[in-house]
């Protein structure tokens, strides 16, 4: 794969064989951000357990204190007053069954989902639609909740949620470059904390192998998992 010059560029400025204390990282990060656009940060974190098996699981969700900087669209599954809460609290879409056909049609406008438990009927039969892109709402997450209101404000103030993928490793963003090195830096620790948190009673040995930031189009840095061990 060839690389362009900014990228390129970016590589010079970053050892790849270093590990980085989280403030230097952060910096290496903004300044080698080099796009046209506001790229956004994000965080790749190897976790020492084994996502094949229930009690090793690693997921939730936290709000970043800073937000992720990007506009996030909800989609509410509810009835009643309920509808009206949610679009009060900012929701882009509320509904039932109606919304349930709309997606089965292929649309797909919005970045999530949340459902009042009594729905859980209907959104289940989305599953095979939602599931596959990580869009499925589950109580560990807050997205299934009686209190749509409340849990649409905090995907919107930037709650984000955080799940091992197949390889064990966590995949999120924690801000746009522009945010400067401050903003991202507290948002980084509340997601690590976050993590560190979730840690499984079943994990053995090493819980954060290994953590790397990265830019949309910037290379990866690598941080010191030192400091969570």
């Amino acid at each position: 794969m060839k690389h362009g010059k900014k990228y390129q560029d970016s590589v010079k400025a970053v050892d790849t064989s270093a590990l980085y204390d989280t403030a230097e990282a952060l910096e290496l990060c903004v300044k080698t951000a080099k796009a046209k656009f506001d790229e956004t940060v994000e965080i790749h974190v190897r976790l020492g357990v084994d996502s094949r098996h229930a009690e090793q699981q690693v997921r939730g969700a936290v709000v970043l204190p800073n937000g992720t900087g990007k506009n996030v669209r909800v989609l509410v599954f509810a009835k009643g007053d309920k509808v009206d809460a949610a679009l009060a609290a900012g929701a882009d879409y509320a509904g039932a069954e109606e919304l349930m056909t709309k997606i089965q049609g292929g649309w797909m406008d919005f970045d999530v989902v949340i459902a009042s438990p009594d729905m859980m009927g209907v959104v289940g039969r989305l599953g095979k639609v939602l599931g596959p892109r990580g869009l499925m709402p589950s109580p560990k997450a807050g997205t299934v909740t009686p209190d749509v209101a409340k849990a649409v404000a905090e995907a919107k103030a930037g709650k984000i949620e955080y799940r091992l993928d197949k390889t064990n490793i966590i995949h999120c963003p924690i801000g746009k470059a522009s945010f400067g090195v401050e903003k991202l830096t507290e948002n980084y620790e509340t997601l690590m904390g976050a993590i560190i948190k979730a840690k499984p009673a079943a994990a053995k040995g090493k819980y954060v192998k290994s953590c790397v930031l990265a830019t949309t189009m910037g290379p990866g840095i690598k941080i010191n998992p030192a400091k969570y061990l």
